[in-house]
């Protein structure tokens, strides 16, 4: 399902965190159709494998046909090669489904953050124009992303530990909330690292 391109801000918050042993991502729960609140408990983190994962933000059908592509997209290759699909294949692959739909576009952006063999713990952004980008430190999307990049600015720094990437993301989407309508109902917060995989985190 395409979406018009007069309508991309949707209300969501959404961050990740990269750190050197893993990386964060978290999200608030609400879910919204205009100044509707549709749904208060919201699930906008999508485990893609183990070892990879994304935030959706966007029109929730459009990001979850291209969530399952990749999902599909992971499986066959785990199967194929015997070895996890590094993450710049899918965001790879993500940017290129969101080209090729132009003139009409995909409301759709996601964060996809893993850790793989190429390049240990990643983020990467992908646009409703097909343009993605590796994050070398954190990023956000959806409307209540300039409060919470302003916290991210603020609070990161390099070095930090996997717990202290987990409590700046959470204090991020928090922040978010406080000001964005589109935001609230509480918040989701996922790690990931080459020891455990995926992890859901209770704050």
């Amino acid at each position: 399902m395409h979406g018009d391109p007069k309508v991309l801000l949707t209300g969501t918050t959404t961050v990740g965190v990269v750190t050197k042993e893993g990386v964060v991502l978290a999200t608030d729960r609400r879910v919204t159709a205009g100044y509707y609140i549709a749904h208060r408990k919201g699930r906008k983190i999508w485990k893609i494998d183990n070892h990879v994962a994304a935030t959706m933000s966007g029109a929730v059908a459009d990001v979850q046909m291209i969530l399952n592509e990749l999902t599909h997209l992971a499986m066959d290759y785990r199967i194929t090669h015997q070895v996890p699909v590094p993450v710049k294949t899918l965001a790879n692959y993500a940017s290129v489904i969101m080209f090729y739909s132009r003139p009409m576009i995909y409301i759709a952006h996601m964060i996809i953050g893993g850790v793989d063999n190429e390049e240990g713990p990643v983020l990467y952004a992908v646009d409703w124009y097909g343009s993605f980008t590796r994050e070398e430190r954190f990023m956000s999307t959806g409307s209540g992303s300039p409060t919470a990049f302003g916290v991210l600015e603020d609070g990161y720094r390099d070095g930090m530990s996997l717990d202290e990437a987990v409590k700046l993301a959470t204090r991020a989407v928090k922040a978010a909330m406080l000001h964005d309508p589109g935001s609230g109902e509480g918040v989701d917060v996922i790690t990931i690292t080459k020891e455990a995989g995926y992890r859901e985190v209770q704050v």
